[in-house]
């Protein structure tokens, strides 16, 4: 393990790293596969559910060796075994990192200063499973007696994104004679548009905020409310149509929500790692306990891998190690998430989310500067829309994006033969990538001269393709621990703190400050830059217009 003092890239391990990249880096992947026929049978993971191809990567097997020692170097392994055992590894906030804990089974014991969290997790899930129950039967009813058929879930943040994408990619689970809506943008279209089709005396408003305090979250639950009291008029109505994901009961009391319908979590929790605690109340409703509780187990089969497996068998370890073989040593900034399934629209943003503010950071563990790239910037879209859209750059661009493609061998519902021609693309993108098409092979098709050189295309650019035979709640639990696990590995091995956001904070806290500037009446000029300054004052000028 890396002392403190011994910043990773002054390690033995990493100069033989940077001596490898040297000797391999023009080495192109149709040389490698040459060499190495077999690449495709060797070099894959077959984990739980899922299987992971990493063949088409510009790496050899000694460069995996020579991330595993780095790894091991970076003392993950100690660090993972801190995390299960409940230490502070949030060393900025002083906290335990414990999402594991969320999907734990009722015989674990996870401890945190001293006491056993699993217990308390259990009776959260409990009480998550009796309320979605009565919600899905029809026994939890409005104001006016009617059967609740709309859910909308307030939150912004984790506390929006990971139920989202939760609830899109598991729709063929839900309920379907319900309707689940999303609130999180302080922009008023955002709630019109979720609202303006619904009835309030059949619509329950789930409010998702840790303190009750979250300004956009506020702001969207109080407008909420006055929407629902619109039509239902008595402030006893507040009870039988909203309920909260919250820790703080005076401030859900004091909204009027019933404290007995207030669901708790824990601050060794972090927003973004959340939609498998009661912060997935909405997925709950929408997919029932019972499948929700298959995919904590999801969850649970992958921190068992992680938590156990070698670091050269490991599959989130070994995700986040070819992740930075192409971010600290190729210098690739970005990392594309490309679901070949329309289920997982939200997955890409999900992902940008849990690796862009988990690692998003300059200082290490010890409050130093950093002086190595960390967190890749992470975007993408379902297949096959951005093949008609991004593709090309990726394709014959000059930047170099790694690309993790996911599929599944059977859908979800089967319509014609979409799914071969789905899985097709899905297969070939990768190939196409990898191997490209050459000059001569352009030449020999007789295209046109003037037209060879922008139809080459060079590849040699890398991927990986994550395959599970079907998307079920367990798979995906299985899925977004692996992501949350690489997360984890990378920022170990930079000696970054994962789980803290201070980031987010500046830009609100400023927002607050200039709130009541812009409806000043007087001529006074606010405490900015004068571009800000100006700014104010133009859009005071064009809302009072």
């Amino acid at each position: 393990m890396t002392d403190p003092a011994t910043r990773i890239v002054d390690t033995p391990e990493w100069r033989a790293l940077k001596a490898h990249f040297e000797a391999i880096r023009d080495l192109h992947l149709r040389m490698l596969f040459a060499e190495q026929p077999n690449r495709g049978e060797t070099m894959n993971l077959e984990v739980c559910d899922l299987y992971f191809d990493y063949s088409k990567n510009r790496l050899t097997p000694e460069t995996i060796d020579l991330l595993v020692a780095l790894a091991r170097r970076a003392g993950v392994e100690q660090l993972r075994d801190a995390m299960f055992a409940g230490e502070k590894i949030n060393v900025t906030e002083q906290r335990a990192v414990l999402h594991v804990a969320l999907r734990s089974e009722t015989n674990d014991e996870i401890l945190v200063d001293g006491v056993n969290v699993v217990p308390e997790v259990h009776v959260v899930l409990n009480k998550m499973s009796v309320f979605c129950n009565r919600v899905r039967s029809g026994a939890w009813t409005g104001y006016t007696g009617k059967r609740i058929r709309n859910v909308v879930n307030v939150g912004i943040g984790g506390s929006d994104l990971g139920p989202r994408m939760a609830t899109t990619a598991l729709a063929d689970f839900s309920d379907r004679s319900m309707t689940f809506r999303f609130v999180s943008n302080v922009d008023g279209t955002d709630f019109f548009e979720a609202t303006r089709d619904l009835d309030p005396e059949e619509t329950l408003f789930i409010i998702a905020s840790k303190t009750f305090t979250t300004l956009e979250t506020m702001t969207n639950a109080r407008t909420a409310r006055d929407w629902a009291l619109a039509k239902l008029g008595d402030e006893a109505a507040v009870a039988k149509h909203f309920v909260a994901v919250s820790t703080n009961a005076a401030e859900v009391a004091k909204f009027g929500i019933d404290t007995a319908n207030m669901f708790g979590f824990w601050d060794w929790v972090g927003g973004r790692y959340s939609y498998d605690s009661a912060i997935g109340l909405s997925l709950m409703v929408a997919i029932g306990p019972d499948a929700f509780r298959d995919m904590l187990a999801g969850f649970h089969a992958m921190d068992e891998h992680f938590k156990t497996a070698p670091i050269e068998a490991n599959l989130p370890m070994i995700l986040g190690l070819i992740g930075i073989w192409y971010n600290n040593f190729f210098g690739a900034e970005t990392l594309a998430v490309l679901p070949y399934s329309q289920y997982l629209a939200h997955l890409p943003a999900y992902f940008q989310q849990l690796e862009m503010e988990s690692n998003g950071k300059s200082v290490d563990r010890e409050g130093n500067r950093v002086e190595w790239q960390t967190g890749a910037i992470v975007w993408g879209q379902p297949g096959t829309n951005g093949q008609h859209a991004y593709y090309q750059l990726i394709h014959q661009g000059t930047k170099l994006i790694p690309c993790d493609f996911i599929g599944f061998a059977q859908p979800n519902e089967v319509v014609g033969d979409h799914q071969d021609l789905l899985t097709a693309n899905l297969l070939a993108q990768p190939e196409a990538l990898a191997f490209g098409k050459t000059r001569e092979e352009v030449e020999a098709e007789g295209v046109p001269a003037h037209q060879v050189a922008a139809r080459v295309f060079e590849g040699n650019h890398p991927t990986n393709t994550i395959m599970a035979t079907k998307l079920t709640p367990n798979v995906l639990g299985q899925l977004i621990a692996l992501y949350e696990h690489k997360v984890f590995t990378q920022g170990a091995v930079w000696n970054i703190n994962s789980f803290d956001q201070w980031g987010v904070e500046l830009g609100k806290k400023l927002a607050q400050n200039i709130v009541p500037e812009l409806s000043a009446v007087d001529e006074s000029l606010p405490a900015h830059d004068s571009s800000t300054n100006t700014l104010i004052r133009r859009y005071r000028r064009l809302r009072s217009s």
